[in-house]
Parts: structure tokens; C-alpha cells; sequence
């Protein structure tokens, strides 16, 4: 028996035709599943694309068809442009897969049985480029901390998962296993990005920066449902909330293997934990709290490592298909050749 090695992207979101940053997580986890199937793993390669959400029915309706048209298109093109490029994928997951759909409808439900989600109310301000709630405090002169774009004041009913029930247990997990998050700069990140400036003297150690600056300080609760707008998972037992992106998209690293709360089939059983995931460095916080903690909500073991790759810049910026400032893969194609 070959050891296995099981790998995935980031899940590419269908708000438009990928460009070469994008492309560039795809080619670089295919090099690392080509190298390890040369050293003689068992390599399970997974990457595909992220659906639901408000940007995907606001483009969908500006351009006249249904949600679900809107991302048959654009997940045509990703999957176009990912073969264009050789990767070696074994596996392309939708997150309008009816079988994904089915297991986040599952989790979620099991998770509110469980008591680790419950019925509120949220008030603060929302970033719709990112799909992010911000406090007053985290919003920086009313724009968004990550993309730096204005944000608005939003009030409505959701689901909260209890993220503080968890967070000695992360904290713990995060300190015995130094290697979860590489390389050691996005241990950095998480301080230099998310810290209130006056904690950031209770730094002690390079190993320990993110569970003593970010997690400590108090893990806040995390709006896991949306009822502004429908497309996305129905949540079961409350149709008029749909499930966000938290559980929806992050899911699918033990969906698309097999999992379901109520069977967990023979390939998820082979495969998981995942030995490595490889994403943006941006959504580094999502991989390493939120993730985690739902994967111990569940009861399922945590990924191996999470590698936070940095960004193609167009100048000092990060380039962005929302930002428009992007170089488009298969143009580069036409003139270099896919080697180049």
C-alpha cells in the first residue's frame, strides 16, 4: 500500500473568468502533487469552485440570467483554463453539486442540534466585495480591512456558530502542532493584520503570535447564515435562510471525498485529514480558526498544514479581478506557450 497524500486549492469563486494570480495556486499545487507522486504517494489532487453568495445573484441579474447559469459559465471557464494548464486534478468540485449540497445542508442542522449554532441578529457593517461582517472597531475610516473599500451598515436575522466554545481547544491544538501554518510569515500576517495596536506588546514568540494576539484576546461568534438574499444552501429547518459561505465552501474538502454526517465513505476514511491545503494568503484566518473549529464541532480530525501562498502584485497591489487590475492566463498562453 502506497501512502496517501491528500491535497487541495482553494476553492475558485465564479464572479469572473480567473486571471494568471489565480492560476498561479492551481500550477503550484500541481508541482507539489506531481513531486510527491514521483516520490511514490498515493496523491488525491482537489481543487474547484466556490458558487453561492450575494455578488454571484447581483452579476447574475445584472447580466439578465439565473444564478445557476451565471456560474455554469464561469465554472466552464475556470475548469477550462486549470486543463489549458496540465493540472493534474483527480478531482473538480462545485459547490452546486447536489451531493455537496445535501452534506452542508447535514452539517449545518447537526451542528445546530449540537447546540454550537444558535438564532440572533446581526448589526455592524458588511463588505459585498469580500462577503465579510466588520465591527466598528475592525472597519478602517469606514472601509473594509482587508480590500479597503467602503462598507455598509447592515442589520438583519442570522445563525451564529459559538466560536469561543472552542477556543481553548484551538489554542492548544495551534500550540502543539507549530507546523500547522506555513511558512512562519503567516504567523506574522495574522498579527500585523488583525491586532487592536494596543495588544500587540503581548507578542512572545514568533511560534505563539496568533494564538497569544488573535485568539486569545477573545474569539468573537461567527455569522454562519444570510436572509437577505436566497442564493446559496437553504438552511432545513429555516428556509428563509440560506447557508454562507463559511460552511458552504470550506465543506468541501470532506464533502468531495465522501463525507456526510451520517456516512463517511470508504475514500474519506482513506484520505482524511488532509495532508496539505494550499491557498491565497488572504484567506489564511479562514483555514487556521474557522475551519478548524468546525472540524471540531464535527468531531473529525484537523488538516496536517495549511500553506498560505503570497500574491501576484501589480505594482504594490494585489491583483484582483474586482479591482479589474488583472493579466488574463490564457492570453499569456497564446504568446509564451503553457511552459513559459
Amino acid at each position: 500500500m502506497k501512502e496517501k497524500f491528500y491535497l487541495t486549492t482553494a476553492i475558485a469563486y465564479t464572479s469572473s473568468k480567473p486571471h494568471i494570480g489565480n492560476v498561479f495556486e492551481i500550477v503550484l499545487t500541481d508541482a507539489i502533487a506531481r513531486f510527491r507522486r514521483m516520490q511514490g504517494y498515493d496523491v488525491f489532487f482537489l481543487t474547484g469552485t466556490d458558487e453561492h453568495g450575494i455578488k454571484i445573484q447581483q452579476k447574475a441579474e445584472a447580466k439578465g440570467v439565473t444564478p445557476k447559469q451565471y456560474v455554469d459559465e464561469v465554472a466552464g471557464e475556470i475548469r477550462r483554463m486549470w486543463d489549458l494548464f496540465g493540472a493534474s486534478y483527480d478531482k473538480f468540485i462545485r459547490t452546486t453539486d447536489e451531493y455537496h449540497e445535501k452534506a452542508v445542508s447535514k452539517i449545518f442542522t447537526k451542528l445546530y442540534e449540537q447546540g454550537d449554532i444558535y438564532k440572533s441578529s446581526y448589526e455592524g457593517w458588511y463588505c459585498t466585495p469580500c462577503e465579510s461582517f466588520w465591527t466598528e472597531s475592525q472597519a478602517v475610516d469606514g472601509c473594509c480591512p482587508d480590500c479597503g473599500r467602503p462598507v455598509k451598515e447592515a442589520k438583519e436575522e442570522a445563525y451564529f456558530f459559538r466560536m469561543s466554545k472552542y477556543q481553548d481547544k484551538l489554542m492548544q491544538y495551534l500550540d502543539e502542532h507549530p507546523d500547522f501554518i506555513v511558512p512562519e510569515s503567516r504567523k506574522k500576517e495574522m498579527v500585523n493584520n488583525f491586532l487592536k495596536p494596543g495588544l500587540q506588546d503581548l507578542c512572545v514568540s514568533r511560534r505563539n503570535e496568533m494564538i497569544n494576539n488573535f485568539i486569545k484576546p477573545g474569539l468573537q461568534d461567527l455569522c454562519v447564515s444570510r436572509s437577505t438574499f436566497t442564493w446559496g444552501v437553504p438552511v432545513e429547518f429555516d428556509p428563509k435562510h440560506v447557508i454562507y459561505v463559511w460552511i458552504d465552501a470550506l465543506s468541501n474538502y470532506i464533502t468531495a471525498i465522501g463525507y456526510d454526517p451520517d456516512h463517511k465513505s470508504e475514500l474519506y476514511n482513506k484520505l482524511w485529514p488532509a495532508d496539505l491545503h494550499v491557498i491565497g494568503k488572504d484567506i489564511v484566518r479562514f483555514h487556521t480558526i474557522y475551519w478548524p473549529i468546525i472540524l471540531m464541532a464535527l468531531g473529525e480530525p484537523l488538516p496536517k498544514q495549511v500553506f498560505g501562498h503570497p500574491w501576484l502584485l501589480v505594482g504594490d497591489g494585489k491583483m484582483s479581478k474586482s479591482l479589474g487590475n488583472v493579466i488574463y492566463a490564457d492570453d499569456l498562453v497564446r504568446l509564451f506557450g503553457v511552459d513559459a
